[in-house]
C-alpha cells in the first residue's frame, strides 16, 4: 500500500481448508484504505502438525505489524484458524493493545471432540493433538484485554456438524450462537458478517460469567484432567449420579466403548452442560465426583 492503511485484517482459513472462502468473507468487511492478510497454509498440510502453521502466520504478522507499528489489527480465525492465533498472541502480548477485535468462528477453545475421539490417548495422530487441547485459560486472559467475539453454529442441538457449541465458550467473550448453520457455512456466510460488522461498531470487553453455582460447578468439571465439551445429544441415556439439595443434577452415562460422559441438568431437568474423558482419565473424573459428593 502507498499510504498506511486504516486498520489491518488478519483472516486465517482452518482445517482441511485453504483461505479462499474466509478471503471472500473478510473482503466484505474491509475499506478501500484496509490491509487484508489471508494467509494460505495448504490444504494438505492442516491435516500434519500445527506448529509450521503457527510459525508461518507469525512470520507474516510479524513482518506486517513491523511495517504499520501504529496501526490498529483486528483478527478473524475460522475453526483451527482461531486456535493458531490464539497461540501466536499467547506469545506476542505486545501486540495486544494494537488490537481492535478479536473474532473467533466456530473455533474449539475447549478442545474439540473429534480430536479427541481420534486421539484419546493424545500420541499425535495427526492434527487431532492439537485441536483436543484445552485452550481456555489462553484465551481467557486474552480477552480481559482485548475485545472478543466468539461466534457458534447450532445446527444439530450442540453443534455445528463439527464443533460443539460447548467447546466455542469462554468467560470475557462475547458470545452468539447461530441456529442452522453448519461449520463450513460459518467461514463465509452473511449472518456472520452482520454480527461482526455489529461487534466491531462497539468492540467491548464482555464482563466474566457471573460465580453462580452452575458456572462453578461446569467450572470444577471443566478442570478435570481430559475433560472434553460433549454434544448432548447421549444426555437421555444417562443416570443421575449427584443430586444436590438445590434440585440439580450431575448424571452419567458410560458408552459401550467404556467413555464415561457426564451432564449438569438443573431442577427442570434441562441439561445445562455435557462432557466426557477418555480412558486415561477415568480415575480422575471419578475422584473429581467424590471431592464434589
Amino acid at each position: 500500500m502507498n499510504q498506511t492503511p486504516d486498520f489491518i485484517l488478519f483472516a486465517q482459513h482452518g482445517w482441511a481448508d485453504t483461505h479462499h472462502a474466509i478471503a471472500a468473507l473478510a473482503q466484505t468487511l474491509t475499506t478501500p484504505q484496509s490491509l487484508l492478510i489471508t494467509p494460505n497454509l495448504g490444504w494438505l498440510k492442516t491435516w500434519w502438525r500445527i506448529e509450521p502453521l503457527i510459525q508461518q502466520v507469525e512470520g507474516i504478522a510479524t513482518e506486517t505489524i513491523s511495517q504499520y507499528p501504529n496501526t490498529p489489527i483486528r483478527i478473524i480465525g475460522h475453526s483451527m484458524g482461531g486456535l493458531i492465533w490464539l497461540e501466536i498472541l499467547k506469545h506476542h502480548p505486545e501486540w495486544w493493545s494494537q488490537i481492535e477485535s478479536f473474532v473467533l468462528v466456530a473455533s474449539p477453545i475447549g478442545g474439540a471432540d473429534l480430536a479427541r475421539l481420534i486421539d484419546p490417548l493424545g500420541v499425535g495422530i495427526g492434527i487431532a493433538s492439537a485441536l483436543g487441547i484445552n485452550r481456555r485459560q489462553i484465551a481467557q486472559s486474552i480477552a480481559k484485554m482485548v475485545p472478543t467475539l466468539v461466534i457458534a453454529g447450532d445446527s444439530d442441538g450442540g453443534s455445528d456438524g463439527t464443533i460443539t457449541v460447548e467447546s466455542t465458550k469462554f468467560s470475557r467473550a462475547k458470545f452468539v450462537s447461530i441456529p442452522n448453520l453448519a461449520h463450513a457455512q460459518l467461514k463465509n456466510h452473511a449472518t456472520v458478517a452482520g454480527i461482526i460488522r455489529e461487534f466491531w461498531a462497539n468492540p467491548i470487553i464482555t464482563d466474566p460469567y457471573p460465580l453462580d453455582f452452575t458456572a462453578q460447578l461446569i467450572e470444577r468439571l471443566q478442570s478435570i484432567p481430559g475433560m472434553t465439551d460433549a454434544h448432548p445429544r447421549d444426555f437421555p441415556r444417562s443416570q443421575p449420579y449427584i443430586t444436590f439439595a438445590n434440585g440439580f443434577t450431575i448424571r452419567i452415562w458410560t458408552s459401550p466403548l467404556h467413555v464415561d460422559h457426564i451432564f449438569v441438568t438443573n431442577p427442570e431437568g434441562k441439561c445445562l452442560y455435557s462432557g466426557f474423558v477418555g480412558w486415561m482419565h477415568r480415575a480422575a473424573l471419578h475422584q473429581a465426583l467424590t471431592e464434589i459428593r
